[in-house]
């Protein structure tokens, strides 16, 4: 194994007490993977400057700005272990570079002597550039920190952009606002004013994602419902399918109908349940296990065969069985599993997956009952008069977002607590895999309306958004500020951070966040956020009920 003694990444909330991984990351992810994604986008960010300069001609390049958020999405927490397939994500990036140049060339377009654009490198050059192209090239820890919120924020809405993309819904102003990030956070003259806002930049951005894959999925597949999802098992052989592109499902269902295999949905994917259009498959089957990071013991009681189309795989255990059964697609790679490659026209040949999965014993039942999800913008604001009439007779006294991302460490067990702490009066709005620490509680509803909504993904925080506007409309208030909600986030990785900036463009005040602050927020960062936005950190279950709630 290659070593490289520089490593550093604080990308995730699991980095060491908050100074970031430098010699294997908590993900698994090895010095020699790290040093490759620093290059990779270092290279993209030459491809985002001079895509960006085409832009202003009126001439950028589609071809560049797919290569742009694949390659940022495939850089992002748990999406791609394997070297060789960041090989290929480099030497692409530096030939599209040189077309790149070629065309501003051609259009008689002066090309900058950024580095990220003059900088010519083989993958294997990744260790003697890494001062150029690591996380600590900033010398300035506040413009670092910026930067990196910027980067990471960039990273979360390239993920729902390309899953809009999948699904034929693209939207060049998404892509616009990505690169002109990228090529931002690559001047040695910014300042650190000029990073805040771009900050809230990328926010305008990721709101404008958000739809953006709000209107693919909902255009595409209905809008969601409120359903009932069964969470134990059935008797024939299954696959199980996690991640966040619903494309990709759609294809599996297809291809695995009348085959005598089960599909059933794993962590994010478990919004997949909620939309009209699959519930024709009598062969989709349920969701089974939990958040992301329980796989290792869960993949083992399944039996059968797994499918990742985003992020969320984790590096397994030694002696585990399940590996030769683990199939990737997209931006997904781990080295021990199979690839599956797009066709010319975009699709996936699962025949490999259904030929396996038969071979496999049924399901182990670790859990039975249902869950209740759907909750997305359209079914809650269809319950907005029921809604309102809760609040006016004070039988909902407050709303709390808790949407975002769940964890390994201990420490989360503070969102369950919160939850079981709630007075019966409140309502809980969640996205994103941060709900599987309360979602199977017993908390009960007020007058039929559930004490949790699940609106579905992180990227499904929008919808959270939408209700909350709804709401204050239907209030006559003038800020979303002024209704009884408050916030209460929990972060991991890069889809979190946008879903926290998106909602700091949208003006929202004392969001708290956990279940520790990131890495890359210095004092200084902190502190203008705290003047900015009122934002804080979580504290204790008694002192934020009384904070949030009885205040």
């Amino acid at each position: 194994m290659e070593t490289n003694p520089q490593m550093f990444c604080y990308q995730c909330q699991e980095t060491a007490k908050g100074t970031g991984c430098t010699l294997r990351g908590v993900c698994g992810k090895l010095p020699a993977t790290s040093g490759r994604m620093d290059l990779l986008l270092y290279a993209t960010r030459g491809v985002a400057i001079l895509n960006d300069l085409l832009r202003g001609a009126g001439a950028p390049q589609k071809d560049a700005s797919h290569q742009v958020i694949d390659a940022l999405f495939t850089t992002i927490t748990n999406a791609n272990f394997d070297d060789a397939s960041l090989d290929g994500y480099i030497r692409r990036a530096f030939q599209m570079k040189r077309e790149l140049k070629a065309k501003c060339e051609e259009l008689g377009i002066k090309i900058p002597d950024n580095p990220e654009v003059s900088i010519e490198a083989e993958p294997e050059d990744y260790v003697k550039l890494e001062s150029v192209t690591g996380v600590l090239a900033e010398q300035d820890a506040d413009k670092r920190g910026l930067k990196q919120l910027a980067i990471y924020g960039a990273k979360g809405a390239a993920a729902y952009a390309r899953h809009a993309a999948n699904l034929k819904y693209e939207d060049d102003d998404v892509y616009a606002y990505i690169e002109k990030v990228l090529k931002e956070v690559s001047r040695d003259d910014i300042s650190v004013e000029e990073l805040v806002n771009l900050v809230l930049y990328m926010g305008e951005g990721g709101v404008k994602a958000m739809a953006l894959l709000d209107s693919a999925n909902t255009g595409t597949y209905g809008n969601p419902e409120i359903t009932k999802v069964d969470i134990g098992v059935r008797k024939n052989p299954g696959i199980l399918i996690s991640g966040h592109d619903l494309h990709d499902l759609e294809e599996l269902l297809e291809q695995t109908a009348g085959t005598g295999v089960d599909v059933y949905t794993h962590s994010e994917m478990l919004p997949g349940q909620y939309y009209p259009f699959f519930k024709k498959y009598p062969h989709f089957a349920g969701n089974y296990g939990n958040a992301w990071w329980k796989q290792v013991d869960e993949f083992e009681t399944f039996n059968g065969c797994f499918v990742f189309t985003s992020n969320c795989i984790v590096p397994p255990r030694p002696k585990t069985t399940y590996m030769d059964r683990v199939y990737t697609l997209g931006v997904v790679n781990m080295p021990g599993t199979t690839h599956i490659e797009e066709d010319a026209e975009g699709k996936h040949d699962f025949s490999e997956v259904i030929a396996k999965a038969k071979t496999c014993p049924p399901p182990t039942e670790i859990e039975h009952g249902e869950i209740v999800g759907g909750f997305a913008h359209h079914q809650v604001i269809e319950l907005a008069p029921k809604i309102v009439d809760l609040i006016q007779r004070g039988k909902i006294r407050k709303f709390v977002v808790m949407a975002g991302c769940d964890g390994r460490f201990p420490s989360r067990s503070y969102y369950t607590e919160f939850a079981e702490a709630l007075p019966e009066d409140c309502v809980i709005l969640t996205a994103g895999c941060a709900k599987y620490r309360y979602n199977k509680l017993p908390l009960g509803d007020i007058e039929g309306v559930p004490r949790v909504l699940d609106a579905g993904q992180c990227n499904d925080s929008y919808s959270l958004v939408r209700i909350a506007m709804a709401l204050k409309d239907a209030f006559k208030l003038e800020s979303i500020n002024d209704l009884p909600l408050v916030f209460n986030i929990a972060w991991y990785e890069q889809k979190a951070v946008i879903v926290l900036l998106a909602l700091l463009y949208l003006g929202v005040q004392n969001i708290h966040t956990g279940p520790t602050l990131p890495a890359f927020f210095t004092p200084d960062i902190l502190k203008v956020l705290q003047e900015k936005f009122n934002i804080g950190t979580i504290s204790t279950v008694k002192n934020d009920i009384a904070t949030l709630i009885n205040n």
